[in-house]
């Protein structure tokens, strides 16, 4: 059923950037070959930046992304894990700020793992990675 989902996101028209707040908030994007999916728990704090595809990602030692615009900043990790299904790149951390600098201030994000490229337009994105960035605990949750 998830793959159903997923195959009808990917046939859709892109749509915009979107923040969810909650626990965790979440900032999502969804282009025809991809989609990107931010978490954040402000209560242990944990982020999480996960990609998306149709098809399967090749293992690779290293994950990047690399943000092209007037902020152009590449960063890359070896603490990465694939889904099981192989479709999705994960990548978590405690502290976000360079990714959602990329994010916020450039104008492209490539998620790169070993040959393999996914882009993501950036315009649009910087008002909800604002949001983002601002997510707080939900009282009483």
């Amino acid at each position: 059923m998830r793959v159903a989902a997923w195959l009808m996101l990917l046939a859709t028209p892109a749509s915009a950037w979107e923040f969810t707040p909650g626990l965790p908030c979440l900032l999502t994007h969804v282009t025809d070959d991809a989609q990107i999916e931010l978490t954040y728990d402000p209560t242990l704090p944990l982020y999480t930046v996960t990609i998306r595809r149709a098809d399967r990602w090749a293992w690779s030692p290293v994950f990047a992304m690399r943000f092209d615009g007037p902020a152009r900043l590449v960063i890359s990790t070896d603490r990465h894990r694939l889904s099981t299904d192989g479709r999705a790149v994960t990548a978590e951390d405690k502290g976000f700020g360079n990714v959602l600098n990329g994010l916020q201030f450039n104008d492209m994000a490539h998620a790169i793992l070993g040959d393999q490229v996914v882009s993501f337009p950036l315009p649009g994105a910087h008002d909800p990675v604002q949001e983002f960035r601002d997510c707080k605990p939900v009282p009483g949750a």
